[in-house]
């Protein structure tokens, strides 16, 4: 397909750098010279230096061909208006971020509809819901849910200690019967591994995980810490009084959490406390540790950090560790940062970026893929594909398909039920097929299920 992006920030570049692996014809515009040169060394793009806004550019970039049309620019309203002129030029697909909630709120005035635009896309929106979910998984530091919510996708820490220390993929297959679970993938100093039989899980690892929802609570019991299987009310330290730290604080509350949301605008204090109902607002700097142990940080179940600034998310997070909270997590933008987080200690990293990028991959390559997600750093991803009647891949077994080295199919989902495959599994149409995938795979797994 012909794509065309205007935007070559972090979201930008990310897109480019996916869709162009699997082959897409993609051109990007953007008004920095110096960072298109260096996208364009980097990536087999086409690079055009203007104005995205401006017809000229956009005929210069082959809109009239375009088969997709992607704004992800800094200004909500740099993406609406070139998303309209794509419309104008009959581009198929257009697709915009969007930060102001004027836009994709319900009924609002400029909605998506009434723009003519297919997806808008709130990263804030996304990455709150996701710090929600995290939450709700104790020692998990990364959380999607596939088929209506019936598969659940963890990533989960080894830490000292743990009964996954040390055991082979092919023991813990012997475990099945007892935890109904697929491990897809390792990730170990900074490669990712699709583990086979005699691969080992070793402390320090990261490990991704397929569970059904029946069965989640007896894995999460295995990752918990033992004062954490018994727990009362579980309490919450939010940092940020921003739109991101609101709903959460929001979405906390229906989970029954006592919840302590922490600013250092005294006005947007006082409006947070008026549109929540149990959360304490707090006063003070997220930085200063006395303020947090006063209000009893050295308890919490979790911590958030959400402000607008990295470093500061990063810092009160360890802080707050280092003096008793039990989990940390923390928003963060900047790519660099977003791997080397986890190695200072912190539990969860959530990049408003990927909310992005993941959102729109997903739409672009809508279809037999119904849902998708893709994990910073390894780049991998996990489809959720549903298998037509005239897949060629119906009717034989597993074994025989010579599936990429590089990939693995986690769960069948058959209606109500599902399945840990193994080598005599095979497909029916109507199933829904969880597959993990690197980079280089995607392109092949795709073909398996055409």
């Amino acid at each position: 397909m012909k794509i065309l992006i205007v935007g070559a920030g972090q979201v930008g570049f990310f897109l480019c750098e996916r869709l162009s692996i699997e082959g897409h014809e993609v051109t990007l515009i953007d008004r920095d010279e110096a960072r298109m040169h260096d996208i364009q060394d980097r990536l087999n793009v086409m690079g055009i230096v203007g104005n995205g806004a401006s017809a000229e550019f956009l005929e210069q970039a082959g809109i009239k061909t375009a088969d997709i049309f992607i704004a992800v620019t800094d200004m909500d309203e740099v993406n609406i208006l070139t998303c309209l002129l794509a419309r104008e030029y009959k581009v198929k697909t257009r697709i915009g971020r969007v930060r102001s909630i004027e836009y994709n709120t319900k009924g609002a005035v400029l909605s998506k509809e009434k723009l003519g635009i297919d997806l808008l896309i709130n990263p804030d929106d996304a990455v709150a819901a996701e710090i929600v979910k995290l939450a709700g998984r104790t020692a998990a530091f990364d959380v999607a849910e596939f088929a209506e919510g019936q598969i659940q996708f963890i990533g989960y820490r080894i830490g000292k200690g743990s009964p996954f220390c040390d055991i082979t993929l092919r023991e813990l297959g012997e475990l099945s019967g007892m935890y109904r679970m697929v491990v897809t993938a390792i990730s170990r100093e900074g490669k990712t591994i699709i583990p086979r039989g005699e691969d080992s899980i070793l402390e320090g690892d990261s490990i991704f995980i397929f569970v059904h929802k029946q069965d989640l609570p007896s894995i999460q019991y295995l990752f918990q810490h033992e004062e954490e299987r018994k727990k009362r009310t579980p309490k919450a330290f939010i940092m940020g009084g921003n739109r991101i730290g609101l709903q959460i604080a929001q979405q906390l509350e229906e989970k029954r959490f006592d919840v302590k949301l922490i600013d250092r605008d005294e006005k947007r204090c006082h409006e947070l406390a008026a549109q929540l109902k149990r959360t304490i607002v707090i006063h003070a700097e997220g930085t200063d540790i006395r303020s947090l142990m006063e209000e009893g940080v050295a308890g919490a179940d979790l911590f958030v950090g959400v402000t607008d600034n990295d470093e500061t998310n990063i810092l009160a997070s360890l802080l707050s560790k280092k003096h008793g909270a039990k989990r940390v997590m923390a928003l963060i933008s900047n790519p660099d940062l977003l791997s080397l987080a986890p190695t200072l200690g912190i539990d969860a990293c959530v990049s408003p970026r990927m909310s992005a990028a993941a959102a729109i991959l997903k739409y672009v390559r809508r279809g037999e893929v119904i849902s998708m997600i893709t994990l910073e750093g390894s780049n991998a991803e996990v489809m959720e594909i549903e298998i037509k009647q005239q897949c060629k891949t119906v009717g034989t077994p597993l074994k025989e398909l010579k599936f990429p080295k590089d990939a693995i199919i986690g769960a069948i989902v058959r209606g109500q039920n599902y399945e840990i495959p193994d080598g005599d599994s095979s497909l029916r149409p109507g199933d829904r097929v969880l597959v993990f995938a690197l980079p280089e795979a995607i392109n092949k797994v795709q073909t398996y299920f055409i």
